[in-house]
């Protein structure tokens, strides 16, 4: 643009008059000088042009990342504001949440105070009845040991009754047949003697057979100190027709024959006579039924029941 201005003035001065050298030369050195200055103002327009290249370049990518900013950030908002809504909802629930803790803790609490009262509660009845059943074992064992014992002596009591009852059918063998039986049942022996082997009709007077038979089991019994003897009179039905005055019934009668057993056992001198006990039963204990003459003989008896001493059972069932 300078250059063309020039040329024009260059021109125009020459085609209007003639000029002197020194003027053409300072126009000359003008010129160069404005060629200079527009080749300046050409690189310096190169170097503008260049820049605002860069500028632009520079203002396209700060704005597309200022375009991406703006949306990230307008994406946070609405995030944030999304994640507030979830705060404040959650706050919310939280201050509910609290609320109704706060209660049921208070409830739970008191419930729990509650169980623990009736835990302790139980515990103590639970160590009482602990302490129930302890005793409850411990008297347990001790009348487990005193029913062990008391077995003991039971089944020494069975085996020394078991001796005597065989010692007296030893002793009573020659009798077999006689209307005489030994017998042992429930812990005691009973030795049997029918009538005929000891009395006349009516009469308490012993045989001499019979004596015999009697005076055998005083000899057993002497041996065994330690044993009740009971002597049982029995008659059959029939009224008495004895000498009047004398006897008034059959239970009379059967105790003056048991009275007559003991009589003959007590000229042992061996035999303990607080041992011995007479007793009349007449007519009421009988063996077998009274329509018949055999069952009136095995009525009319006399029966000897040898029973062990108790006393020591007795006690220990009691200390039971």
């Amino acid at each position: 643009m300078i250059k063309k201005i020039a040329l024009g003035i260059v021109v125009l001065t020459l085609a209007t008059s003639c000029v002197s050298k020194k003027v053409f030369n300072e126009l000359e050195t003008k010129f160069a000088d404005l060629k200079k200055e527009n080749r300046r103002n050409a690189d310096l327009n190169d170097s503008i042009t260049k820049a605002k290249s860069k500028l632009d370049l520079d203002f396209a990518t700060l704005k597309a990342d200022y375009d991406k900013t703006k949306a990230e950030r307008d994406k946070l908002a609405i995030d944030f504001a999304a994640a507030d809504k979830n705060l404040k909802t959650l706050q919310a629930s939280y201050n509910a949440l609290e609320k109704n803790s706060d209660q049921s803790l208070k409830e739970n609490m008191a419930k729990n105070r509650e169980l623990l009262a009736q835990l302790e509660a139980k515990e103590k009845a639970l160590a009482a009845e602990k302490e129930r059943l302890n005793k409850l074992s411990a008297d347990l064992k001790k009348g487990t040991d005193r029913v062990n014992e008391l077995e003991s002596i039971m089944a020494a009591k069975e085996a020394a009754m078991k001796k005597l009852k065989d010692a007296l059918t030893k002793s009573l063998k020659a009798f077999e047949g006689k209307g005489l039986t030994v017998n042992q049942r429930d812990g005691k022996v009973y030795v049997s003697m029918e009538n005929k082997l000891l009395f006349e009709s009516g009469s308490w007077a012993v045989g001499s057979e019979g004596k015999k038979a009697v005076v055998a089991v005083g000899t057993v019994l002497a041996q065994n100190p330690d044993i009740a003897v009971l002597i049982e009179g029995h008659t059959d039905n029939d009224k008495f027709g004895g000498a009047v005055g004398q006897i008034e019934n059959n239970w009379d009668l059967s105790t003056k024959r048991a009275t007559a057993i003991v009589n003959i056992l007590s000229e042992n001198k061996a035999v303990k006579k607080e041992n011995l006990t007479a007793a009349g039963r007449g007519e009421f204990a009988p063996l077998m039924s009274n329509d018949t003459p055999e069952g009136k003989a095995k009525n009319r008896r006399i029966e000897i029941i040898l029973t062990p001493k108790l006393d020591e059972i007795s006690k220990m069932l009691n200390d039971l």
